[in-house]
């Protein structure tokens, strides 16, 4: 398949994925990881789905607004894996007593794809870099 074809259809999941997240929208979210994902976070914890879910949910509760974009840095398609490395930096207002945080967060992240009954799907998440501030 061409690569080109590939980003631009996996570019519309992210879109939808990201907006997704800002809305806290969990179940549009998830849905572009397989049932088999494994995500492995920048301090090397690793995640299945039923964790991520979890996780994502907690994190959803206590933010009060999120923004997100990302850029891929660079993509390959091997062996029927489209293997892609974002950048990707976050806007995340956390809820205060009185005042929401600001935090920014910068992420790398290598993103696995596989085409999963005739769907793009997130087979393998892993976080090389994160900065807060």
């Amino acid at each position: 398949m061409e690569t080109d074809l590939i980003t631009a259809e996996i570019d519309t999941i992210h879109q939808k994925a990201n907006l997704a997240f800002e809305r806290k929208d969990i179940g549009i979210y998830m849905s572009q990881f397989d049932n088999s994902i494994q995500y492995t976070n920048a301090d090397a914890t690793v995640y299945d789905r039923k964790e991520i879910v979890y996780q994502t949910e907690k994190y959803f509760k206590k933010t009060k607004e999120i923004s997100t974009t990302y850029y891929r840095i660079k993509s390959s398609f091997k062996n029927e894996v489209f293997t892609e490395k974002i950048a990707r930096k976050s806007i995340v207002f956390e809820k205060g007593l009185v005042f929401a945080k600001k935090q920014t967060v910068q992420t790398e992240e290598i993103f696995n794809w596989k085409r999963i009954e005739g769907t793009w799907k997130v087979i393998n998440v892993q976080v090389v870099l994160e900065e807060k501030y």
